[in-house]
This record gives C-alpha cells, sequence and structure tokens, in this order.
C-alpha cells in the first residue's frame, strides 16, 4: 500500500487536498492527515509515507522544516515531497530547494495537476478518472 501524508493547518485546503487524491484510494493510496508541522513529522516516521504534500505555514513546525527532517532521516530520505503554499516569492522557491523539497507549487492549484503528478509520481497514472 501506498501512502501519502497532507498537511495543512487550514481544513479546507486539507479537505480539498483530501477529495481531490481520494480517487487514488481505488488503486491502494491510503491518505494520512496532519493539522501541523509536528503531526506530519511524527507521521512521516511512523508510517513512512511514499509521498507528503507540505504547507509551508503550520503551527509547531513548518513545512521547510519537516521537509529537511524528512530529507535528513535515511529512511525517509526518499520520500517524494511536495511543498504546497500560498507564497509564492523567489525566497520561498530557493528555501524549497535549499530543504530537498522535489516539488513546489503554489496556491491556488489546480486539483487536476495535483492528481496528475501525484499519479504519475507514485507510478498510477492509469488509475485516474
Amino acid at each position: 500500500m501506498r501512502r501519502i501524508v497532507i498537511a495543512d493547518d487550514e481544513v479546507y485546503i486539507r479537505v480539498l487536498l483530501e477529495q481531490t487524491l481520494e480517487k487514488l484510494e481505488d488503486a491502494g493510496v491510503e491518505l494520512v492527515l496532519a493539522t501541523n508541522g509536528r503531526e506530519a513529522w511524527e507521521l512521516a516516521q511512523s508510517c513512512q509515507p511514499d509521498l507528503v504534500i507540505l504547507d509551508v505555514s503550520m503551527p509547531y513546525m513548518s513545512g521547510y522544516e519537516v521537509c529537511q527532517r524528512i530529507k535528513n532521516t535515511p529512511h525517509l530520505s526518499n520520500t517524494y515531497v511536495i511543498i504546497l503554499t500560498a507564497r509564492g516569492q523567489e525566497s520561498d522557491r530557493l528555501r524549497s530547494v535549499e530543504v530537498k523539497a522535489d516539488e513546489y507549487i503554489t496556491k491556488p492549484f489546480h486539483p487536476a495537476h495535483l492528481i496528475a503528478r501525484v499519479a504519475e509520481v507514485l507510478g498510477l497514472e492509469g488509475h485516474i478518472r
């Protein structure tokens, strides 16, 4: 089973992401939700997801810090990390590169683009409708 951790402190964004990606559940993908950075880090350690989607601005620990911890932890370092944020400044993009994020997407995002990217990363292109 493949796992995706979705971490965003705004409930409506979490719900939107969950509804967008639940199409992949039929392909054996489990969605795990986190409401803050600390939860995201704890879930990453415990469930060893294949992919993590992180907001930048979250309580307790930023998405950048979570990403950096994931990428610096040997058994998690191959986890694909997408930073999904309203911050579109060049300095924010550079920070995501510094923490070794695999991808940087700005809000508002297009749900069809996100599910296509996630399906591609997980090798599930044929499972989205």
